[in-house]
């Protein structure tokens, strides 16, 4: 928790005696929304990372960035790539369930678990930053109480609340994608092709025009609303809190997180431009946005179905 502040500090947040070094970091700590912010940037950077390395190892292992999906052939040469990395071991894992062996392998539970490894990083990578506006809204109003002398719980448990919920919604993402690997015979880290595709992306767009969309958008979008109507000073009260703006953040973004299985699961370049959408669709107002992108996406899976049976 938090140290409330007020009258028991009697240097009044000064920090006298310390040396320079020592009163910076007891001002970010009196402070808590940049050093949150930091957090969530830094955990997002090394997911970013992890993917990254996940992707060259992949390339490597491939000979080609061909299998990873539309657009990464621009950027497969800038990819790092460390043969005996953790995230080279987990795209190996990964790329043992080819050619829509999954369900057959042997080795399903450690493909699963590398998939589940790849999703939760995905998450994170994709997810965290749009959070980053709750997550200082609570800092903020955390910060607020303190002033007042109030115990408040860190913003670190808050976000532990928002990950597992994206943690338990890659168990969900994975399975799926054995699912839709086994079907389609496509790469477990690759596009899937043809009519399989073309009918994720026309979900995933349709879902933009729903009116659960639109409630789950709605919530993202204004955080301090329901963080000030449903404040709690206790640290579960605070993780159910996360867990419940986790939930709103999955309701609105789960079906545009299904699109990575229709350009590659680990194309890093798409997956760039859909955390840019959803954080500009977060931020935004109105539903143009929503409803511009769930048309591009009908339109491009309906191409894809129409050009798969014709």
């Amino acid at each position: 928790m938090f140290t409330p502040r007020g009258n028991k500090d009697p240097l009044d947040g000064r920090f006298d005696r310390l040396d320079r070094s020592g009163r910076l970091i007891a001002g970010l700590a009196r402070k808590p929304v940049w050093p949150v912010l930091a957090m969530v940037l830094v955990t997002a950077a090394l997911a970013w990372w992890f993917l990254l390395s996940m992707a060259g190892a992949i390339v490597r292992f491939e000979g080609s960035p061909q299998p990873l999906g539309p657009g990464m052939s621009l950027i497969a040469r800038f990819l790092p790539v460390d043969p005996g990395s953790f995230a080279a071991r987990i795209a190996d894992l990964c790329l043992s369930g080819d050619s829509g062996a999954l369900l057959a392998s042997g080795s399903m539970l450690s493909v699963s678990a590398g998939l589940f490894v790849m999703w939760l990083a995905m998450a994170a990578a994709m997810m965290l930053p749009t959070a980053a506006p709750m997550i200082r809204t609570y800092a903020e109003i955390a910060d607020t109480a303190a002033a007042r002398g109030e115990a408040v719980v860190h913003p670190a448990v808050l976000t532990g609340g928002y990950l597992l919920v994206w943690a338990l919604a890659a168990v969900v993402f994975t399975l799926v994608q054995m699912l839709v690997s086994a079907l389609s015979g496509a790469a477990a880290t690759g596009p899937v092709g043809g009519v399989i595709a073309g009918l994720i992306l026309i979900g995933a767009g349709a879902y933009q025009f729903t009116a659960l969309k639109q409630a789950c958008l709605t919530k993202c979008r204004n955080p301090f609303t329901t963080l000030f109507a449903r404040w709690k000073t206790s640290v579960s009260g605070v993780f159910r809190l996360g867990m419940e703006q986790g939930v709103w953040c999955l309701g609105c973004c789960w079906a545009l997180m299904l699109i990575m299985l229709a350009v590659g699961s680990m194309n890093v370049v798409w997956m760039a431009a859909l955390t840019v959408f959803t954080f500009v669709e977060k931020t935004g107002v109105g539903r143009v946005t929503t409803r511009i992108g769930g048309a591009i996406v009908i339109l491009w899976g309906a191409a894809l179905v129409w050009g798969a049976l014709i």
